[in-house]
C-alpha cells in the first residue's frame, strides 16, 4: 500500500475512533441516568446501556489495533 493511501486510511480510522469514543461518552451518560431510576435488575435502559457500552469498547479496541497496524505499515 502506498504512503498516501495508508495516510488516508489512517485518517479515516482515527476519525471513526474519535466518533466512537464520543458515542461511548453519551452511552455512559445514559447508563448513569438509567442507574438513577432505581431497581437495576428490572431497568431495561440500564441493561441496554451496559450492552451498548461493551459493544462500543470492543469496537474501539478493534479500531485501535487497525490504527496500530497502519502506523506500522501494515495493510487494513
Amino acid at each position: 500500500m502506498d504512503k498516501k493511501l495508508r495516510q488516508e486510511k489512517l485518517k479515516m480510522w482515527k476519525d471513526n475512533l474519535k466518533q466512537l469514543e464520543e458515542d461511548l461518552k453519551i452511552i455512559l451518560e445514559k447508563k448513569g441516568a438509567a442507574a438513577q431510576e432505581g431497581d437495576l435488575s428490572e431497568n431495561a435502559a440500564y441493561t441496554m446501556a451496559i450492552e451498548d457500552s461493551e459493544t462500543a469498547r470492543v469496537r474501539i479496541e478493534e479500531i485501535k489495533k487497525i490504527i496500530r497496524d497502519l502506523e506500522k505499515g501494515g495493510t487494513s
